[in-house]
């Protein structure tokens, strides 16, 4: 009994060391980004590398959880299920995001990523049918009176095209939002590792699809060799660790833990921001934050 409850809490502390490493290079992928823009690259040509050098990994995540899942066969109808899911999940809200951050902080664009939850809810009151309870609206409340509150903060020191950065990014969340709301039956059908594969790797083709559409394939040999890098960087570090990482924690110690540690995200971001990209920490910012936390914080509990 007594090596039970040692395993136990040892397996418990590495989920919650595993949701905190992929909460917090998640957030990171914000700064990365942020650095590739100083090299006068647009957003489709960032997003088309970060999916291509990530690629090879969902693939082989893909191929090894297909083995593993032989007997589940998917029909016409999955595959188009699995290919909105990688559409609305991993393309469109990567691209809204990445369009965004051009216009916006680091800081501001993990903040109103972090909506997301409030998106489900939403959601899920009105498609599904939900009870809105009052400290649902109480959070939804925090969380909004929050992102107000840093975007007036923003606003002050960027001007007007802070709100088309936002409009951007809270269209990441919503698509996002829509990703979680309808992959319930996938997962249950996949699992999370095969189906976040397999979403993946369709997306990756989406945005290198856009990508020839709009661009020609030798502008990539003209790319300096540090958006190169900060792009390999972003595929592995910002990408494929932390989706790993937070599957894996959420094996370990469940999905409603796994969300609530995803609070370390924005803070995480706030100081990384003002370390690599020099953007000033102010109490406004700091007071907004807190506030989106309260309200996902609310909604996470609710949740557990």
């Amino acid at each position: 009994m007594k090596f039970l409850t040692v395993h136990f809490r040892s397996s418990h502390s590495v989920g919650l060391l595993l949701a905190i490493i992929g909460a917090v290079l998640f957030s990171a992928k914000a700064i990365v980004v942020k650095l590739s823009y100083h090299y006068e690259v647009d957003a489709i040509t960032l997003l088309a590398l970060r999916m291509l050098l990530s690629l090879p990994f969902f693939l082989a995540a893909a191929l090894w959880a297909s083995r593993r899942q032989q007997t589940t066969r998917l029909t016409l109808a999955d595959w188009g299920r699995v290919g909105f899911l990688g559409f609305s999940g991993y393309y469109l809200a990567s691209f809204l995001d990445f369009a965004g951050l051009q216009y916006i902080t680091a800081s501001l664009e993990r903040l109103i990523l972090f909506l997301y939850p409030t998106v489900v809810l939403v959601i899920s009151v009105g498609l599904l049918k939900k009870r809105l309870r009052q400290d649902h609206l109480l959070a939804l409340g925090l969380s909004y009176l929050g992102v107000v509150v840093v975007l007036v903060n923003d606003w002050q020191g960027a001007g007007s095209h802070v709100l088309l950065g936002a409009a951007l990014v809270f269209g990441s969340a919503i698509s996002y939002a829509l990703y979680l709301v309808a992959s319930g039956e996938m997962v249950g059908k996949l699992g999370t590792v095969r189906l976040t594969a397999y979403a993946t790797c369709i997306a990756a083709l989406l945005c290198l699809l856009q990508f020839v559409l709009t661009h020609d394939w030798h502008l990539l040999k003209q790319l300096p060799l540090p958006v190169w890098k900060l792009s390999l960087f972003n595929a592995v570090f910002c990408t494929v660790i932390p989706v790993f990482a937070t599957m894996a924690a959420i094996a370990r110690i469940g999905a409603p833990v796994v969300s609530l540690t995803g609070l370390v995200g924005p803070v995480a971001t706030i100081f990384l921001a003002a370390l690599f990209l020099g953007e000033p920490i102010t109490l406004l910012q700091l007071a907004g934050t807190g506030l989106v936390m309260a309200g996902i914080f609310i909604i996470s509990r609710r949740k557990a």
